[in-house]
Order: C-alpha cells, then sequence, then structure tokens
C-alpha cells in the first residue's frame, strides 16, 4: 500500500440514468461518422466551445537557447498582461477550424455573435453544432437567433414564465429541433471528450501556448489567429474517431 498517493476520480453522470446518456453518446457518435457525407450535401458539423482565460503572460527575462551540453532554459517569472477568450469551431469532415472569436469575454452576446460569423461562412447551408451544455449554449438570445435565421414566426414565450423561452431545458429542446437548419447537440455533462474541438485545444495548448510569451492581449490575439491560419493550411485533417458509444439495449 501507498497512503501518500491517490488520484482524482469523478464519478460518471451516466450511472445516475444510464439510458439517455447512451442516446447523447450515440447520437454525437454517428454524426461523427456521418461528417463527410453530411459534408458533401451541405450540411456543416462543427464541434465548438470556448477556451477561457488564455493568458498574455511575458516572460520576465528572456528564455536562454539550448547549447552543447545545456538544454534551453525558460524563465518562470512572467508579467501578466491580460487574458482573452477564444471560441473555436472544429469542422468534423474536414479538420479546419472555422471562424474563430477571440474576445476579452465569453458572454451570452459573444456567443451569439460567434455563430451567427460562423453561419456568414456558408449562410445558405444547415448547421449542426456540438456543444455542451453551459447555459450561454442554451440562452433565450441564441434561441431568438435560430428563429430568425430559419424563419421560424412562433410565440416564443416569456422567459422564466411560459413557452419556448421558458427554461433551459425547454430552449434546449428548441435549439435541438433536427427540423431545423440551425441546430445544436448537446453532450451529457462530463463529457468533454465526446466534443472533438477538446482535442484541438490541446494541440493549441502543445504547439502555441504552452512555452510563449506574449507582452499584451493584443499580440496574444494576432498570434492565436495566426496559429490557427497555419493549421489550416499546413496541419488540418479529420480526427480518426472511433468510439461509437455502448450497444443500446434492445
Amino acid at each position: 500500500m501507498k497512503p501518500q498517493q491517490s488520484r482524482y476520480w469523478l464519478n460518471h453522470k451516466r450511472a445516475e440514468d444510464p439510458e439517455p446518456f447512451d442516446t447523447d453518446v450515440q447520437t454525437i457518435c454517428e454524426l461523427y461518422q456521418q461528417a463527410p457525407h453530411l459534408h458533401d450535401h451541405g450540411v456543416h458539423i462543427v464541434s465548438t466551445d470556448e477556451k477561457t482565460g488564455i493568458q498574455a503572460n511575458a516572460r520576465a527575462h528572456p528564455t536562454r537557447p539550448r547549447k552543447p551540453g545545456l538544454v534551453e532554459r525558460v524563465e518562470c517569472a512572467y508579467i501578466r498582461h491580460g487574458t482573452q477568450t477564444l471560441i473555436a469551431n472544429f469542422e468534423v469532415a474536414t479538420g479546419q477550424v472555422l471562424a474563430p472569436s477571440v474576445g476579452p469575454t465569453r458572454t451570452e452576446e459573444d456567443f451569439v455573435s460567434h455563430v451567427e460569423g460562423t453561419i456568414g461562412c456558408d449562410p445558405a447551408a444547415a448547421w449542426i453544432f456540438v456543444v455542451d451544455r453551459l447555459n450561454t449554449h442554451q440562452s433565450e438570445s441564441l434561441v431568438r437567433f435560430v428563429a430568425h435565421q430559419c424563419g421560424i414566426h412562433a410565440e416564443l414565450g416569456v422567459k422564466g414564465n411560459s413557452g419556448i423561452l421558458e427554461s433551459m431545458p425547454t430552449r434546449a429542446a428548441f435549439l435541438q429541433d433536427p427540423t431545423h437548419r440551425i441546430r445544436f447537440v448537446y453532450t451529457p455533462k462530463h463529457s468533454s471528450w465526446l466534443n472533438q474541438v477538446e482535442i484541438w485545444c490541446s494541440i493549441l495548448v502543445r504547439r502555441l501556448l504552452k512555452w510563449a510569451s506574449f507582452t499584451s492581449v493584443t499580440e496574444l490575439r494576432q498570434r492565436l489567429l495566426a496559429f490557427i491560419e497555419y493549421f489550416n493550411k499546413t496541419m488540418a485533417k479529420p480526427f480518426k474517431w472511433t468510439y461509437m458509444g455502448r450497444p443500446l439495449a434492445a
């Protein structure tokens, strides 16, 4: 026994209600499998998420390059210049990162503006956004935006009171409607590993953020966008997704 050792562990939400969890997982995995075919028929499937609190830190002293017999030495002290939030879309069929948004916040308005900019890449196409269950992904503003874009003129109700806008579950049900040209598919709680953009974010951290030094939030923003442009030109390809979920009971 080694009582000094421990690991973090999270009781998975599947244990609480396995059938809805398995259904959600299978829906997302099937969309990933169908993405190339749907893309050929004008449907964009994008995995979308925010990476918050990206720090514009400048190393207090320059990095000392490696030399024969000496490893590279990176100054551990740094100067803070603020943070930025990246909202990114990873297109499942192509591996491209579409219409990234970089700014100081991730508010409800920020997310709606991001979705609007994303759809602007191909305004007449159908769009499916794979997202987590953050409240800004199930907001009143997003419902109103989707209703307007899809030409839906039905009464939406009143937030907190009635109709489609009443609560997050009612808004999510509207946003998930498969008959809409623009719709959202939600990952189960604590299942960020299902969202392919998370894999891409790990590439961003390893390739750009881990050892970088930024003199301002402006430089951070410019280098984030430059990295995405470089990634799309030289590295972008679909991820090989093999997980297809647990078989559902007959």
